[in-house]
């Protein structure tokens, strides 16, 4: 009786042992970045996380969005430089009229 209650105890503890390794695993994969501007129109911050191919960063409004170069290049053009870059890519601000 007195084996079967250890080799309980012990597959419980390793269980725990295991959950509390891939907890802090999982706390460490993750992390917070600041995209700013290029164009001077301010910073932004966004948790990052692992994902199937490569990393993914948090947009404000929830959506994650996979890591081109940098996690900080794919928030910053994505968000805080978007219309600003397509401007400079149409050739300043005649595209708008």
């Amino acid at each position: 009786m007195k084996s079967l209650i250890a080799v309980s105890l012990l597959s419980v503890s390793a269980c725990l042992a295991t959950s509390n390794v891939e907890a802090a695993a999982k706390r460490q994969s993750t992390s917070t970045i600041t995209a700013c501007s290029n164009f001077g129109k301010g910073c932004i911050s966004g948790p990052t996380r692992p994902a199937r191919f490569g990393r993914e960063v948090r947009m404000p409004g929830g959506t994650w969005i996979a890591c081109t170069s940098s996690c900080q290049d794919a928030l910053r053009v994505a968000t805080v430089d978007f219309w600003a870059q397509r401007e400079q890519e149409r050739g300043g601000a005649e595209w708008r009229r």
